[in-house]
Parts: structure tokens; sequence; C-alpha cells
């Protein structure tokens, strides 16, 4: 995680001192973009662990077009407790954007399912995105949205080379002995075979295969709080909607906007910058899981996650 380390000692380095509407001050930057491959990895921070259940849990509620806590509170999370009313309401916040757009004429709009749709449909589409800045509503919304507008795009998977010719259209075929025949065309048409063991084989068919990878537009960012929780939420949800679309997820880019480190948050982030990053850890999604709506907290394993310990902060209201 290199690249969240890099942005935090950029802040430090080039920020602005700025008011907020905390009254909390920060130093600010505005404008930096971060890129993960989702298949070096998967994104969490390791120089301070990071609560994954309460991303899970607040994903999953995001899907489920919810804006009350109390499906969070009820799976022991409370993220968003300082924000919701007495009934725990925090009014047409992003689960309501993401499944419930109020438009014209009162037309609703599911997003997240017509996007998966487009993707199935029409992968090359320059449409492919979801936006919580319903502007309408934004007055009755207990808290603004910050990551306000994600992208999708689909693109090829890596060449593979045979007899070394650059291949594609990869098909495989399994003989009677046991053994695994790889074909592919070069761009001339012409058709390459080679001949391999079954994880060859298996690594040949997923590393070839189209890739779905997401943008995500975030117009304001408390580094040291939110934006762990921002990446690997974000990273989950392209490696989910990849899997229900039969894609592999490719990469997740995060662009900021006012992209920022609150003062009362300085000395965990020089602690945060003393550490030295752990290997990236593995996660594994319940294949058989095909509906994006199906998708429950047993279905996410994280695998090899070592980090050191967690640092508290305050947070900001």
């Amino acid at each position: 995680m290199q690249q969240y380390l890099g942005l935090l000692k950029h802040i430090l380095e080039k920020g602005t001192v700025k008011a907020d509407r905390t009254g909390t001050g920060t130093i600010s930057c505005f404008g930096y973009q971060m890129r993960f491959d989702l298949q070096k990895g998967f994104p969490l921070v390791t120089t301070k662990k990071v609560h994954l259940k309460s991303i899970i849990y607040e994903l999953l509620w995001f899907l489920k077009g919810d804006t009350n806590i109390a499906y969070l509170k009820e799976n022991g999370v409370r993220i968003w407790d300082e924000w919701a009313d007495e009934n725990g309401e925090l009014g047409p916040v992003y689960g309501k954007q993401w499944r419930s757009w109020e438009g014209k004429d009162g037309k609703i709009v599911d997003q997240v399912s017509d996007l998966i749709q487009q993707i199935k449909k029409n992968p090359d589409s320059r449409r492919l995105i979801i936006n919580a800045w319903n502007v309408a509503d934004l007055p009755e919304m207990a808290l603004m949205p910050c990551h306000t507008m994600f992208q999708f795009y689909v693109s090829q998977g890596k060449s593979f080379c045979i007899d070394g010719e650059r291949v594609s259209n990869i098909e495989v075929e399994e003989t009677s002995n046991g053994a695994y025949i790889i074909n592919g065309t070069d761009n001339n048409g012409k058709t390459y075979s080679l001949s391999v063991g079954e994880k060859e084989a298996e690594e040949a068919i997923r590393s070839t295969k189209l890739r779905l990878s997401c943008q995500l537009y975030q117009r304001s960012a408390d580094v040291f709080l939110g934006v762990p929780f921002n990446i690997a939420s974000y990273a989950l949800l392209t490696m989910m909607i990849a899997q229900v679309c039969d894609l592999e997820p490719g990469e997740f880019i995060h662009t900021f906007g006012d992209v920022h480190i609150y003062n009362n948050h300085m000395e965990q982030v020089k602690l945060q910058l003393s550490r030295e990053p752990f290997p990236l850890p593995a996660m594994k999604l319940n294949p058989d899981v095909k509906d994006i709506l199906n998708f429950k907290f047993g279905d996410f394993t994280l695998e090899n996650y070592q980090s050191h310990p967690a640092i508290k902060a305050p947070v900001a209201v």
C-alpha cells in the first residue's frame, strides 16, 4: 500500500492550510489519483489494522438500498452513528441513490441493477456509471456524498504467448489422456496450440479473461480515517460486480477532489508513516454467488492479512 502512504506524504509536503465544515482544520490538496491492480492483492492498508467487518457490512447496506443504521447496529457496526437522527435515519444517502434514485416525474432508477445489465449487454459502453450526487436530495441528507460517482470499464486481459507469438481468443480443451491444449489466434487469424498441465490451463483462462476496472471520484476525503475504508470498499465492490458479470477484476482507480488530513490526526499520520507495510492480503469471494444482491457477510474470506496495530483518532463530524 505504498500508494496510500505516498498520498499521506504528498499532503504533508504540498498541502495548504484550510478551514472546514467541522471546524477542526485541515492540511489539504486538490486533485490526486491512486491506482490499485486487483490482480496483485486486496488493497487493505497494513500499516494499521483496518476493521474489515465494518467495510463489508457497510457495502452490503449500501447495496440493500438502506438508509437507516438499524442493520449496521444489529451487526456491530457504528461508523454512521454520529450522523443518524433519533430514529436511526440518515435521509436519502448512498443506498437510496444507488438503488432508488428518484428522477423526473417520480421515476425510480435502480442504478446498480441497470449497471450490471449494461456491463453484460454492452461492455464497451462509456456510460457504466453510478452517481450518488442527486442535487435535489442533497439538503435532506445527514451527510452529503463524499464518494460521489464511479465508472466501470471492461478491457482485455493479458495477452498469452505461444511459440513467441501473442495470441488471444484463448480456448482450452482436455484430451483423453488428461492433458490440456491451449488454442489461440494471433492478429492475422493464425492459430497456435500448446500442450500444458491443468494448473497452467486454468491460469491461461484467468489471465486472458476480460477485466473489470472501476474509477471512483471522491469530492472530499478524510485520508487518515476514511480513505482506507473507501479503497477497500470499492475494490471489493469491483470484485463482486466482476464475479456476477463473469469477468476478472482489473484495477481500482481512486481519484480525489479535496483530499485532506485533519489537524487532530497529524500525530497518528506520522506514526503510520514510520511503519513498514506488509505484503497485501488476498480476498476470496464465494464463487457460487451470481447475483450482486445475494452476497452475505460469510461470502467473503480475507487471507494472509498481516498488519500493524490499530491507531485511534477522533472523527470530525
